[in-house]
């Protein structure tokens, strides 16, 4: 049974519907997973963080910000055809390089400064060891991530659940739209607060978390995007009242 039926606890089927709050506006556990459920179904598998290392996630989790996916692919193209992106690689990369290699991403010098300073924790936090760097404690891992000037809730987040596989919940743009949109988040609700409405409320299983947070980008991208088109969205039936 695959982590995503674990979750579901197999009850879930095409047409279910469950209670909807636990509290004012506050969606249930089970109406969350109905919610993944739909999305899964529609949109299949998502195959994401595309990455062929915890390295290169870590990378595209700098990158990713402020900028689309595809301009991320071309810098990390541009990176690999330069050396064999590695830890020690990518540290002997003077940082002037560095942003020139990674400018299709824009921001990049900022994002190489960003980067090496990335890097250079992973580096002395994990003597050297970038695998020993991702397997500190959960709890200390975000604080360390955090403490790189330039590394938000986001990224932090995103490198833990994608490179370190830990089974933290991401919370981005279009997860604050879709769930504000259906009136189960207040506009001003906090990344903390959104990330435990899911973290208490759905088992914290890691591929579970990865599949989720890739449905709803891909749902951010398809419907609910900044003008929302909302026919035919698999998730149409349960806005609070029409946009």
């Amino acid at each position: 049974m695959s982590p995503f039926e674990k979750a579901l606890g197999g009850s879930w089927k095409k047409g279910d519907r469950f209670g909807i709050c636990d509290g004012p506006f506050v969606p249930s556990g089970p109406l969350l997973m109905d919610v993944f459920g739909r999305l899964l179904e529609r949109f299949g598998p998502q195959h994401w963080w595309p990455g062929d290392s915890p390295l290169e996630i870590m990378v595209g989790a700098v990158l990713t910000q402020n900028t689309a996916w595809p301009n991320v692919e071309k810098a990390i193209r541009t990176l690999k055809e330069k050396g064999d992106l590695s830890l020690g690689f990518l540290l002997s990369l003077p940082q002037e390089t560095m942003a020139e290699l990674i400018r299709p991403c824009g921001y990049f010098r900022i994002k190489a400064r960003r980067l090496k300073n990335l890097l250079a924790l992973a580096q002395e936090k994990g003597k050297g060891d970038l695998e020993a760097f991702l397997s500190l404690p959960t709890d200390e891992l975000r604080r360390a991530l955090l403490s790189v000037s330039g590394i938000g809730p986001e990224t932090a987040d995103s490198i833990l659940l994608y490179a370190a596989k830990r089974p933290v919940f991401v919370v981005d743009a279009y997860t604050r739209r879709i769930l504000w949109r259906h009136g189960w988040i207040s506009r001003e609700a906090k990344y903390e607060e959104i990330q435990a409405l899911f973290m208490e409320r759905i088992p914290q299983d890691s591929s579970l978390y990865n599949e989720y947070h890739a449905l709803l980008v891909a749902l951010g991208k398809r419907h609910c995007r900044p003008k929302p088109k909302c026919l035919g969205c698999p998730l149409e039936d349960l806005l609070p009242h029409e946009l």
